[in-house]
């Protein structure tokens, strides 16, 4: 008996292995040195990336009835390179049999036909380009010596509010009016709904799974937000109209949240502030999604 699959995450090789030594050879208009590099290592399996604690979880999800979650690699490798993902893969003991290397082209072509709900790569601008497209995506920093996940028996997702599991919507408020018109706009609005923001199909889908209790890998999700009382009441009370829940909330109120990330140890942290991701990642695996108006205003800016 099968199931059909609820969620794809597309995630590139680079994000899912350590190729940061390879990557110093990394030339957008000649990789050939790259390229002969990975060449001539096809059979030595990388070490993990940033994005394979998390994978690996999500992969945790199937069994030998069901397959709710595939993860496939969507990458600007050659194909030849591939051979190394694929045997780097098999070496862990990731079961992941879908694959697409482009040779550079531009991947997130390929995020509709593979019916993806979130695009992972090390590459900001194939993200963008995902984002501008209408799919899900965030740019994961690589980093070598991460500290290890927190808990390797359970799958834990921290995710910012506004502009990730919420739109933009009160953050453009506070950016053009400041905290005190964004408070009483919140308080005003506290019984209705945030419209959805990007992350919010995938942090659903998360959910659903854990309702059906088939995975043998128990979740914790965290909302990590600036938002403090009385704000807090209106994102609150948008999960619960969604029908979904967080099982920790940290109204943090513009406070660092670096240190809370610390003691959560979550295996990946959404964020769509910059800043809060390059301060996030020296500790713990960070995706900045590349949406709403504080990456509006930077792209302005820069």
């Amino acid at each position: 008996m099968t199931s059909t699959t609820k969620i794809t995450i597309a995630v590139s090789a680079r994000a899912l292995f350590d190729f940061e030594a390879e990557n110093l050879l990394f030339r957008e208009d000649d990789p050939s040195a790259y390229c002969a590099l990975q060449a001539t290592r096809l059979d030595v399996p990388a070490s993990q990336g940033v994005a394979f604690p998390l994978v690996r979880k999500l992969l945790g999800f199937n069994s030998d009835e069901s397959t709710d979650v595939e993860v496939v690699i969507l990458s600007r490798n050659d194909p030849v390179t591939g051979l190394r993902v694929f045997t780097s893969a098999r070496h862990h003991g990731l079961t992941i049999s879908r694959a697409i290397f482009t040779s550079g082209a531009k991947p997130h072509r390929y995020l509709a036909p593979l019916e993806a709900q979130l695009f992972l790569s090390a590459h900001a601008p194939d993200v963008r380009e995902a984002m501008a497209a209408g799919f899900a995506g965030a740019r994961v920093y690589p980093a070598s010596g991460l500290p290890v996940s927190g808990d390797e028996t359970e799958l834990r997702i921290a995710f910012d509010g506004d502009s990730v599991l919420f739109s933009d919507e009160a953050e453009r408020v506070f950016r053009l009016q400041q905290l005190h018109e964004f408070n009483a706009h919140e308080v005003r609005n506290a019984h209705l709904p945030l419209p959805p923001g990007p992350l919010k199909p995938f942090f659903a889908a998360i959910c659903a799974l854990r309702s059906t209790c088939r995975s043998r890998i128990p979740v914790r999700t965290a909302l990590v937000t600036a938002r403090s009382a009385p704000a807090h009441e209106r994102a609150i009370r948008t999960l619960m109209a969604w029908g979904v829940a967080v099982d920790e909330a940290m109204f943090l109120g513009g406070k660092e949240k670096t240190a809370f990330l610390a003691e959560f140890r979550p295996d990946i942290f959404f964020d769509d502030h910059r800043r809060n991701c390059e301060a996030a990642s020296q500790l713990v695996a960070t995706g900045h999604v590349p949406y709403g108006i504080n990456n509006e205003c930077r792209q302005v800016l820069h």
